[in-house]
């Protein structure tokens, strides 16, 4: 975790050009998603971390529990920077490899669209499967702390955040023992009733795809780079 105590950004010939990508609460707060620094000789994320909370102060504390992204690979805040990198800083995540595909099929999915359940069950279909088991995420209109929603609104970092199921379907294939996975994950506005997120699981036995599902749904809010905004009659709030 970033700590901003007792530390300054040293002065320093600017040597380094770097792209940052903000998501979420962050991107509204800068007001845009990406930005160019220049950065000096040697410098570090936790350097940039610094320099984005001096620029943009109300992104100090997010930016303590955030997690950070060099060319799409998660990284440590010590982690050295090169010209031209990539950095993502990646928001606490709503709730808490390669692309794995096979023909014709894409496993680990984020979508504008409107999630077809039965598509994403047809994928996992697989012999000496004795069970299918599908967790169907949808919006609810009252958010965990009580407040009423009329509507959520998601965002993801695509790249990483398909990336980074393809890992929760590693996970949960090497410990339960199933056939297959799949994930699709939507983003945009969604109204009461739609699905958010629809997770299948092919098995030989029922159990292993129930604790599979649970499994993938808690690494999903624990890992993922998706964010959740809830709208309703109070406002608008970021969820983290």
């Amino acid at each position: 975790m970033l700590s901003f105590e007792h530390k300054q950004v040293e002065s320093a010939d600017f040597q380094m050009i770097v792209k940052v990508r903000l998501f979420a609460s962050h991107r509204e707060i800068v007001g845009q998603n990406e930005l160019t620094l220049e950065a000096p000789a040697q410098a570090r994320i936790d350097w940039l971390a610094q320099e984005m909370a001096r620029r943009h102060p109300k992104l100090k504390d997010s930016l303590t529990r955030s997690a950070f992204a060099i060319n799409r690979r998660r990284v440590e805040p010590d982690a050295a920077l090169k010209d031209g990198d990539q950095v993502v800083i990646l928001p606490p995540v709503s709730g808490g490899a390669q692309l794995v595909q096979s023909v014709g099929q894409r496993l680990f999915r984020i979508t504008a669209e409107k999630i077809d359940p039965e598509e994403v069950t047809a994928q996992v279909a697989a012999e000496g499967a004795g069970a299918i088991v599908v967790f169907h995420g949808v919006v609810r209109n009252r958010a965990s702390s009580g407040r009423d929603v009329s509507q959520l609104e998601y965002e993801a970092y695509p790249e990483m955040a398909e990336e980074t199921m393809a890992q929760i379907g590693r996970e949960v294939r090497e410990l339960f023992d199933v056939k297959k996975v799949a994930i699709t994950h939507r983003i945009g506005r969604l109204a009461i009733g739609e699905a958010s997120v629809v997770i299948a699981v092919s098995s030989a036995h029922r159990r292993n795809g129930f604790d599979a599902c649970e499994y993938a749904i808690d690494r999903l809010k624990e890992i993922v780079p998706i964010w959740k905004k809830e709208i309703g009659p109070a406002g608008e709030e970021w969820i983290e």
